[in-house]
């Protein structure tokens, strides 16, 4: 991967992870003209399933903002494979929406979801910065912790 981003990447010390499969009936990106739907990614690393749990039981909001920050990565290796490597096609990362599965009483799903929201801004700049929806959930797929969606407008 070559360009101002990979760039920023090798800046940050940030290596892509590879991109998983789709683990159902559904793609893992649709681009529509100038828009990259990405579907939900989990905190998935190098040795599978990361961050599982509920957030206020087995995982608290350090980790929790960790899984964000690894979704958001899968994020961005999807959009890296959707568009042949070059991250710079990247305009803006326009919506995000953050899942998070947390016991009834946890209220700081945004500080979770930030975890996602800087990465993007870290390594887009003002092109990262992006509206978005933290949104509490009763459970998620595999007992993860979190799951990161996103739009992006790309060239």
């Amino acid at each position: 991967m070559t360009g101002n981003i990979a760039a920023r990447l090798r800046e940050l010390g940030i290596a892509l992870p590879k991109v998983a499969p789709p683990q159902g009936a559904y793609v893992p990106w649709v681009r529509s003209g100038g828009l990259l739907f990405i579907s939900g990614q989990l905190p998935l690393g190098s040795e599978g399933l990361m961050y599982v749990g509920t957030i206020g039981r087995e995982i608290n909001l350090e980790d929790a903002q960790r899984a964000a920050r690894l979704c958001a990565l899968n994020l961005i290796a999807q959009a890296a494979s959707a568009l042949d490597g070059d991250l710079d096609r990247v305009r803006r990362v326009v919506k995000v929406t953050g899942f998070v599965n947390a016991v009834p009483e946890f209220m700081q799903h945004p500080e979770v979801v930030n975890g996602a929201s800087e990465l993007f801004a870290q390594i887009f700049g003002d092109a990262g910065r992006h509206a978005r929806a933290a949104v509490g959930a009763a459970s998620l797929p595999r007992n993860v912790a979190v799951e990161i969606e996103g739009i992006f407008e790309v060239a």
